[in-house]
């Protein structure tokens, strides 16, 4: 039977806006299916690329053999595909930081399945800056860091961004490294030293932003720098 709630305000689709059951848990069928081909998939556990576990040499792919990364590790929840990128569209551009809990638990599980998951001291958000902080009244990356239920771990936010940049993804990704170069750094009296640390993202494309962020973190100790993010982007983007 249903509820009172639902008979009184029948439920839409979290990301299509279609009528939807209660028991259908917030998603009508075809964004359950989307959300599923988005989250399926084996992936390159240093850069988040697909990969199959097949192919990969010493927990690299082809696409990261050779390559020198910032980032010590990635774990996905999955691609910018169907469902999962119009979930994380209307989080941050339309005003529905409420989406960010129904993004939390496919985190958790991408946590609970990363090798590096029982070495976080502490989980940091990749900064907004404050002025588009104030525009959009919230940082997506912070309400995904305070969703996480898998693990202990206390959110930390000493990581800043001190300078207002360009939006990635109109650039090229030699643009994309030099926009976020010297952007990023770590708040006085705040120490990371020895420390395992694990950036949460919603979205990372060629990872130049992750990348700055671990560097500005290892710059100041940080022992070894983790990333989990939603979604991976432009799958061949070198």
């Amino acid at each position: 039977m249903q509820s009172v709630h639902y008979l009184l305000w029948p439920g839409v689709c979290d990301c299509c806006g279609e009528p939807v059951e209660e028991e259908e848990g917030g998603l009508c069928r075809p964004c359950w299916q989307g959300l599923l081909e988005s989250t399926a998939g084996d992936y390159c556990p240093t850069c988040g690329r697909d990969a199959s576990r097949y192919g990969l040499v010493e927990e690299r792919c082809g696409q990261c053999q050779g390559l020198t990364l910032e980032v010590d590790g990635i774990a996905r929840a999955g691609v910018y595909g169907p469902t999962l990128r119009e979930l994380i569209l209307a989080m941050k551009f339309r005003d529905r930081p409420e989406l960010a809990r129904r993004l939390c638990p496919l985190l958790d599980a991408a946590l609970q399945a990363a090798e590096f998951a029982g070495r976080i001291e502490f989980f940091v958000p990749v900064p907004l800056h404050w002025r588009r902080r104030l525009m959009r009244g919230f940082n997506q990356s912070h309400l995904l860091c305070k969703g996480l239920r898998s693990h202990a771990a206390p959110v930390n936010t000493d990581l800043v961004r001190i300078r207002y940049t360009e939006r990635q993804w109109n650039l090229t990704p030699a643009g994309r490294k030099r926009n976020v170069k010297g952007a990023f750094a770590v708040r006085r009296g705040h120490d990371f030293s020895g420390k395992t640390v694990c950036l949460v993202d919603d979205i990372t494309t060629s990872g130049a932003t992750l990348s700055e962020c671990a560097r500005t973190l290892k710059e100041v100790g940080a022992a070894r720098v983790y990333a989990l993010v939603a979604a991976v982007a432009m799958q061949d983007l070198a």
